[in-house]
């Protein structure tokens, strides 16, 4: 487990008690499955009954200090942990273009139906900006399906710029 991962990275006041974000640990991986799973374009990729992929890749992203897997959880006035209600992974990546510089990538970003609207995807996505400049990246990068209008609007709100066509190939 990667140390201090219980440790708050990001603690805020919403709706209903207190937002978390934190590392995630191996037990959160049917909660953050289970947000990947949570649309129509995810419920297709995602497969619940088998974690051995889930936990392989976690074992891989929580030994690699150039990758951080990511949960929010919402906690109750009082409680010392909550449910997990957001996620996201952010990897950093060395380049030799733009003079050698690092850039970070934003995937599988995902807040819970219930929290959308307060402010948590904001609060997940500043963070990931502060700690890509915290590690000298020059440059953050995502990809976000073409169907996922809304998300498209919360970016370019971000100040994110749908500068290039992405593409992907299947293997």
């Amino acid at each position: 487990m990667n140390p201090g991962a219980l440790a708050p990275l990001l603690i805020a006041d919403v709706d209903g008690g207190t937002f978390r974000l934190r590392h995630a640990v191996l037990a959160d991986l049917p909660a953050i499955v289970a947000l990947l799973a949570d649309d129509s374009l995810g419920a297709g990729r995602e497969q619940s009954q088998d974690m051995a992929p889930y936990e392989k890749a976690f074992q891989s992203i929580d030994a690699d200090p150039a990758h951080l897997l990511v949960v929010g959880e919402l906690v109750a006035r009082g409680a010392v942990s909550g449910p997990v209600m957001a996620t996201f992974q952010l990897s950093f990546l060395p380049g030799i273009s733009r003079q050698g510089a690092w850039r970070s990538q934003l995937e599988a970003v995902r807040v819970a139906a219930s929290l959308r609207g307060q402010g948590i995807g904001n609060l997940m996505v500043q963070w990931a900006i502060d700690e890509s400049r915290r590690r000298d990246c020059t440059l953050m990068q995502l990809t976000t399906h073409k169907t996922r209008t809304a998300a498209h609007r919360f970016y370019e709100r971000l100040g994110f710029d749908a500068s290039h066509e992405g593409m992907k190939l299947s293997l």
